[in-house]
């Protein structure tokens, strides 16, 4: 049931972090990738790499998620070179931190559109075609900020609340066609948008003294909740949000 062998995945910020994790999960579980991200290579990334040495496909693109009209290009680029997409890991974004005082509307904007809209776009895009063929699995990335408010950082929770309601709102309208739409919320994870947390001795001790297992997350934490919510497993898995946390929502 956890097999995704001859399925294609779209994975969305895969270059690195939980991106890369999930994708290199869905790889290994038999799915061949399609990667995208603002910065990866086109061509040899180390994504790419650790991808075919799994004996499977990669296919890599570039747009950036704050500029609709690059978003839009790549959705008809993709969508041409991969009429069935059995998989899409929404799992692109960015973070900003600033004051709600101080906090810009280039600011806002900025993380909104790459969190939220680029988010609901892609899965409006390839959703259309899932139900279409009456199957497919949409996976968000969310965020313990879904539940919390956090510090100094208000457009990102604003974007991670607002997942937390597309997915019910997206699983209740496609459960009955055979699209399930469900999310992962990650706790603090060692990656690129939790360093300066990592990096503030208070905040770093205060977050960990909180966390039932010790430690920070690490992305290989997310290949087999995603492949369960990608594969056969999870067919009666609808508008869930799964916390990878190491308990931090228990406590």
């Amino acid at each position: 049931m956890f097999s995704l062998a001859g399925k294609i995945a779209l994975v969305t910020g895969c270059n690195k972090g939980i991106g890369k994790g999930i994708a290199l999960g869905l790889a290994e579980a038999g799915a061949d990738i399609i990667g995208v991200s603002a910065s990866i290579e086109l061509s040899g990334s180390q994504v790419e790499q650790e991808i075919l040495a799994l004996g499977r496909s990669f296919k890599a693109y570039q747009a950036d998620f704050s500029d609709r009209d690059s978003l839009k290009v790549f959705i008809e680029k993709v969508k041409i070179d991969f009429p069935v997409i059995d998989i899409l890991i929404n799992n692109a974004g960015t973070i900003m931190r600033n004051p709600a005082a101080e906090h810009s509307d280039e600011y806002w904007d900025r993380v909104i559109s790459i969190n939220l809209d680029s988010q609901f776009i892609l899965a409006r895009e390839i959703g259309r075609d899932m139900i279409a063929r009456g199957s497919g699995k949409i996976i968000f990335t969310a965020s313990l900020l879904t539940f919390q408010g956090g510090i100094n950082v208000p457009s990102y929770a604003a974007s991670k609340g607002a997942i937390g309601s597309l997915v019910k709102a997206l699983a209740n309208e496609w459960a009955g066609k055979g699209v399930n739409v469900n999310a992962i919320a990650p706790g603090y994870i060692a990656t690129d948008n939790t360093e300066a947390l990592r990096n503030d001795p208070e905040r770093s001790s205060s977050i960990l003294g909180r966390i039932p297992a010790g430690r920070w997350g690490e992305t290989q934490d997310f290949k087999g909740p995603a492949v369960f919510l990608a594969s056969a497993a999870s067919d009666y898995v609808h508008g869930t949000i799964l916390t990878v946390d190491g308990g931090w929502m228990g406590r």
